[in-house]
């Protein structure tokens, strides 16, 4: 035999045990909840004074600087060499006659060479809004995007290729100027 169905829900019937609400903890007091902030704005407030008042946080910061300063010269100075290297290798490259038996092995060099150059440097955020990076990122994106459709044998068009070389012009400059 079947089972009589009610006209209740079996949600709405009677409630499960885990349906059943739990009771909230009990509320802090305010005066705990007070003293805890005072104790913590006190010992914030009093390390900052003894940090300016020893003149610790001045110190520290005059002697962090030079090697902050020192590790940005040399990333800049490496960013500025390996952008080079790349447009060399980005010139001779598209500058390649069609017959040149050694092409398809150039573009080879020239996409790992790019792509390691754009994993390396995208994500820094210093570089992002400099003009020689976005300029050489849009070069290298067409040259990739290029030899990606055509094949690694493919000449790049004369219109392309001026405007590849243009970039690297700019991106030149840029580079002279610390941009």
């Amino acid at each position: 035999m079947r089972a009589a169905s009610s006209p209740v829900p079996a949600m709405l019937a009677a409630p499960s045990a885990a349906a059943v609400a739990k009771p909230l903890p009990a509320p802090r007091s305010s005066t705990a909840l007070h003293a805890t902030a005072a104790s913590a704005s006190a010992t914030s407030s009093s390390r900052r004074d003894v940090l300016a008042g020893t003149g610790l946080g001045a110190a520290l910061l005059l002697a962090l600087s030079p090697c902050v300063g020192a590790a940005r010269a040399a990333a800049d100075e490496e960013y500025v060499s390996e952008t080079k290297e790349v447009i060399g290798k980005v010139r001779s490259t598209i500058s390649m006659e069609k017959t040149d038996p050694k092409v398809a092995d150039a573009v080879t060099e020239l996409r790992e060479m790019s792509n390691s150059w754009v994993a390396k440097y995208r994500r820094e955020k210093g570089l992002l809004g400099r003009q020689s990076f976005r300029d050489m990122y849009s070069a290298l994106n067409a040259v990739s995007g290029h030899y990606i459709s055509f094949g690694p044998t493919a000449p790049i068009p004369n219109k392309r290729r001026v405007r590849i070389l243009e970039e690297m012009d700019s991106v030149e400059k840029s580079l002279q100027r610390g941009r």
